[in-house]
């Protein structure tokens, strides 16, 4: 196996952008948690709040010789809404924000290239942010791998999880576990 590589992604509810990327061929982790906040150590209440500034978002762990970083944000951009701002669906607020975080020059490049190829199929702009990375603060224990678990007795789950892993079977087959 390869280096592991990392990217931030933030697509509104953590639970819904953990369940698409644990699907994915090649990716080894992904993590539930806050960034692009100012107040230390927040908890998921704090955050819902919408005081903390904090996204919800999540931190994926790949191997780049089996996925690499633009097919990870192509898939990204196909399974959350990217042109809704500060919101996803009925989940309303900056903690919801569409947004990406790059933590090298080299991926500031491949996010601007992924919005790129992302907008002409979208038929609003696209306002998913690129944004300075900064402290990440991993989610309570019991947002980690959320669907697999608690999330499929969910009924905000069931509504808005199934149809995003069907988009990302649908476009991205060969990329998705079995």
């Amino acid at each position: 196996m390869s280096e592991q590589a990392t990217a931030i992604l933030a697509g509104g509810c953590f639970w819904c952008t953990e369940a698409v990327f644990r699907d994915v061929i090649g990716v080894t982790n992904v993590e539930s948690g806050y960034i692009g906040g100012w107040q230390e150590n927040p908890t998921y209440k704090q955050v819902c709040s919408g005081t903390t500034g904090h996204a919800e978002a999540i931190r994926v762990t790949f191997d780049p010789d089996v996925v690499g970083l633009g097919q990870i944000l192509d898939m990204f951009f196909a399974t959350h809404d990217p042109t809704q701002l500060n919101r996803q669906g009925n989940d309303v607020g900056t903690q919801y924000r569409s947004a990406v975080f790059p933590l090298d020059d080299a991926q500031q490049v491949e996010m601007e290239a992924a919005i790129a190829r992302a907008q002409p199929g979208w038929p609003q702009p696209i306002v998913t942010k690129i944004e300075p990375v900064s402290t990440w603060y991993p989610a309570e224990d019991y947002h980690q791998e959320y669907w697999d678990g608690e999330g499929q007795r969910n009924p905000y789950c069931l509504a808005v999880i199934p149809p995003k892993l069907m988009k990302l079977r649908k476009s991205f087959a060969d990329k998705v576990k079995s």
